[in-house]
């Protein structure tokens, strides 16, 4: 953080600093500058994922509920006193982005409702501190992560593409086979997914199979994940009927 920025910041004055999806820690320097101190609002119930993706490890995890915490910012990873918090159940079809849309809204009006305490410094006296024996940690995302194996449940799946909506989405690799039984590698990115319910599965058991609206993936532990809509590269998203008819009686395979 530059002298400059924290000398101009300095002569502000500010009463309390606010930050959000804020990726660093900040220095001592600037904390000490506010004088009723910097209060960060995290989209997790703190002590529970700390760190740069809050709403996309609890989803991965399939929580079915997570929440909002407003807390003091300290020189440790999303660790200071918590001064309130929300708590949210989590609808099975939410992804991302809509969640975390939702929990910074619900921060937000948190913020309005302990602003008075906090300038008064009673919000200091009842913050609680957080259980570091508690803490879990969600790390940033990256793009390796983003490939599906359809060796996993699932209900495991299906909750990582609600995770990774938008970025850096998922992607699976299936094998197309056309009518002279010539197969080839086809790269898909998996943009809506549900549990399939009630499948039966009848000949090859890897055999990729479309029924209603959806494809349906066989998966670990006799599960089946039906895929809604999808994207090939270059293409526009698009449903699943329709990349169906687009395959001309081709059959499409989980890879060996």
């Amino acid at each position: 953080m530059q002298e400059s920025f924290l000398s101009a910041l300095k002569e502000v004055e500010p009463d309390v600093c606010i930050t959000a999806a804020y990726g660093n820690i900040l220095p001592q320097k600037f904390l000490d500058i506010p004088s009723c101190g910097t209060v960060n609002i995290h989209p997790s119930l703190l002590p529970l994922y700390r760190g740069a993706a809050p709403v996309q490890r609890a989803l991965q995890d399939g929580v079915a509920e997570t929440g909002v915490s407003l807390a003091y910012t300290v020189r440790a990873l999303d660790a200071g006193p918590v001064i309130a918090c929300e708590r949210f159940s989590v609808d099975e079809c939410i992804k991302a982005p809509e969640l975390l849309s939702m929990l910074f809204h619900l921060g937000s009006k948190l913020l309005i409702n302990e602003l008075p305490s906090i300038l008064d410094g009673s919000a200091k006296d009842k913050a609680q501190p957080q259980d570091d024996s508690k803490a879990t940690l969600a790390p940033k995302l990256n793009s390796e992560e983003s490939w599906l194996s359809f060796d996993e449940e699932a209900k495991v799946l299906h909750n990582k593409v609600r995770a990774f909506a938008g970025w850096p989405g998922t992607r699976a690799k299936l094998q197309l086979i056309n009518q002279n039984s010539v197969p080839d590698v086809l790269e898909i990115k998996v943009i809506s997914t549900k549990v399939s319910t009630s499948c039966v599965k009848v000949g090859d058991e890897n055999e990729i199979l479309f029924s209603g609206s959806s494809l349906l993936i066989p998966c670990s532990g006799s599960t089946w994940l039906e895929v809604l809509e999808l994207q090939l590269p270059g293409k526009k998203v698009t449903k699943a009927q329709d990349f169906w008819n687009g395959l001309r009686g081709q059959k499409l395979m989980k890879l060996p």
